[in-house]
C-alpha cells in the first residue's frame, strides 16, 4: 500500500477497482476492505475533494466528484473500473457511471438513496457540534464513537492540542445541502453497467429507494439489506457486505 496526495493505492493486479468514501471519512477507511478486494484486482481509493489528502476548496456539486473519480481511472489506465462506494461515495459512483459508461464496467452502492429533498443540515449540526474536540487521543475517538469508533480514528488528524476532524465541517454541510436541494434519479437512469446497493438493516435513507435505485438501472441491478447493520455496513457487518460483494464480483468478472 503506497500514498500520494488525495489517493491510496492498496495493491493488487489486473482488473482496476476504484474505492469512493462517505461524508466525512477518507479512503484509508476502506483498508479492512481493501485486504480481500485485491484478489479481484488492482484496488485504488480516492479522497474526495476537501477530506483527507485532497485539496480543500470546492465547487461541491456532485458532478465535480463523479468528474474527479473519473480523471483517476483514466489515470490508471487499466480499463473500465469496479467502483465501489459508500453513502456519498455511492452517489458519485452512480453518477459516474451515468455520465462516463466508459470508464465504469460495474457499481456497488452501500446505503445511499437518490431523493433526499427536503432534508437538511441543521438536523445533524447539533450533534456534530456537540463532539468533545479536540480529542485527547485515539483512543478517545474510539471510545466516543462506540461501534464506529475504528472507522473515525481514521478521520482525525493531530494537531497540537489534540485530535480534530480532518474535514472542515463547513465544507461538509455544504457538501450534504445539495442533497437536501435536488434528486438524482436520471442518473440511475444512465447506469448502463450491472449494479449492487447494499442497503443497512438500520438505514437512515427513505423507505424503498433503495430497492428501487436498484430495480431501475438500465444495467440491472440486484439489492441486498443487511439486517442489523448500520450505515457503514461495510464495518458493523463485515461479513455479509463481503459475501455480497464477492458474489456480485464473481458474476461481474466472470470468476
Amino acid at each position: 500500500m503506497f500514498w500520494r496526495e488525495g489517493v491510496v493505492d492498496f495493491g493488487g493486479r489486473g482488473q482496476p477497482i476504484v474505492l469512493l468514501h462517505g461524508l466525512m471519512g477518507r479512503a484509508s477507511t476502506w483498508w479492512s476492505v481493501a485486504q480481500w478486494l485485491t484478489a479481484y484486482g488492482h484496488v485504488v481509493g480516492l479522497d474526495a475533494r476537501g477530506h483527507g489528502r485532497a485539496r480543500r476548496g470546492g465547487p461541491w456539486r456532485t458532478e465535480d466528484f463523479a468528474a474527479d473519480a473519473a480523471a483517476l481511472v483514466r489515470e490508471l489506465d487499466e480499463g473500465p473500473a469496479v467502483v465501489i462506494g459508500h453513502s456519498m461515495g455511492g452517489l458519485h459512483a452512480w453518477v459516474l457511471a451515468a455520465t462516463r459508461p466508459d470508464l465504469v464496467r460495474a457499481v456497488v452502492v452501500e446505503d445511499m438513496a437518490p431523493d433526499q429533498r427536503g432534508r437538511t443540515v441543521d438536523e445533524w449540526r447539533g450533534y456534530f457540534e456537540s463532539w468533545p474536540v479536540p480529542f485527547q487521543s485515539i483512543a478517545h475517538v474510539r471510545r466516543f464513537f462506540g461501534s464506529t469508533g475504528d472507522y473515525f480514528a481514521e478521520c482525525v488528524e493531530e494537531r497540537a492540542d489534540g485530535y480534530h476532524l480532518i474535514a472542515d465541517l463547513a465544507d461538509l454541510y455544504e457538501i450534504a445541502a445539495e442533497w437536501g436541494r435536488r434528486e438524482f434519479w436520471s442518473y440511475v437512469d444512465g447506469v448502463q453497467c450491472p449494479l449492487l446497493v447494499i442497503e443497512a438493516g438500520d438505514t437512515a435513507m427513505p423507505a424503498g429507494q433503495q430497492a428501487e435505485l436498484a430495480g431501475r438501472a438500465p444495467g440491472g441491478g440486484r439489492h441486498v439489506v443487511v439486517p442489523g447493520a448500520g450505515h457503514v455496513v461495510h464495518d458493523s457487518a463485515p461479513l455479509e457486505y463481503r459475501g455480497a460483494v464477492e458474489a456480485f464480483l464473481c458474476e461481474v468478472l466472470g470468476r
